[in-house]
C-alpha cells in the first residue's frame, strides 16, 4: 500500500508539475502579449499614416483650389504640403517598421503555439499511460485496503499497536524477513536460537539490532 500510495502521489505531481509545458504556455502567453503589443503600435502608426495624408489632401486643396491668390500665402502653403510630406515619408519608415515588427511577433507567437502543440502531443501518450497506471493503482489500494481488514480483524489490539509503531518508526518497515542467517533489514547476523525463535508462531521475535519484528519460514 504504501508503494502504491508513493506512487500515485509521484504521478499526480507528474501530471500537475510539468515544468516543461508550464514554461512552454509562458512563453506562448508572452509571445501573445509582444503581438498584441506589436499590433496597436502598427494600428497607432497606421491611423498617424493616414490622419497625415489628409493634412496634406487638405493642404493641397487650399493650394491648388483658386481660392488662394496671395503669392506670400501661396508660397507658405508650398512649404507646409512639402513639409507633410517630409514628415509623411518619416511616419510611412515608422510604419514600415511596425509593420515589420508585428511579424515578427506574429511568427515568434506561432512558433510558440507550435512549440506547446509539440509538447501537449507528447505529453498526451505520457498523461494517458500515467493515467491508466494511476487507475490501476487505485484498484490495487482497494483490494489491499479490503485484504489489510480481513487480517487485521483476527489481531490483537496490542499487537496492531507494535506493528503500527514500528512502521513510522523504522520507515515503513514494520516487519522483515530471514535472508542468509541475518536480519534483511539491516543485516545482522542472527544464531540458530534467534532464527529459531524467528520461526515461533506463539510470541513475536524482534531483531536484536533494528528492533523489526522477524520473520522466517
Amino acid at each position: 500500500m504504501d508503494h502504491a500510495q508513493a506512487r500515485l502521489k509521484a504521478i499526480q505531481q507528474t501530471l500537475e508539475n510539468d515544468e516543461e509545458l508550464r514554461a512552454v504556455s509562458d512563453q506562448v502567453e508572452a509571445a501573445a502579449d509582444r503581438y498584441r503589443a506589436a499590433e496597436q503600435r502598427l494600428k497607432g502608426s497606421e491611423q498617424d499614416v493616414e490622419k497625415q495624408r489628409l493634412k496634406i489632401q487638405q493642404a493641397e486643396a487650399s493650394l491648388y483650389g483658386g481660392s488662394v491668390h496671395n503669392p506670400k500665402e501661396l508660397q507658405d502653403l508650398q512649404m507646409d504640403v512639402a513639409s507633410l510630406k517630409r514628415h509623411l515619408e518619416t511616419l510611412e519608415e515608422r510604419q514600415l517598421d511596425a509593420m515589420e515588427a508585428a511579424e515578427n511577433a506574429e511568427s515568434e507567437l506561432q512558433k510558440a503555439k507550435s512549440d506547446l502543440d509539440r509538447v501537449k502531443e507528447d505529453r498526451g501518450e505520457q498523461f494517458r499511460d500515467l493515467t491508466e497506471e494511476s487507475a490501476g493503482l487505485k484498484r490495487d489500494l482497494e483490494r489491499f485496503s479490503s485484504e489489510r481488514k480481513a487480517v487485521i480483524q483476527d489481531m490483537a489490539d496490542q499487537m496492531l499497536q507494535v506493528y503500527d509503531q514500528l512502521r513510522r518508526q523504522r520507515r515503513g518497515i514494520a516487519v522483515t524477513t530471514i535472508s542468509d542467517s541475518a536480519c534483511s533489514a539491516c543485516g545482522t547476523t542472527l544464531t540458530a536460537s534467534q532464527q529459531q525463535s524467528a520461526r515461533s508462531t506463539s510470541q513475536l521475535f524482534y531483531c536484536p539490532s533494528c528492533g523489526r519484528i522477524l520473520y522466517a519460514n
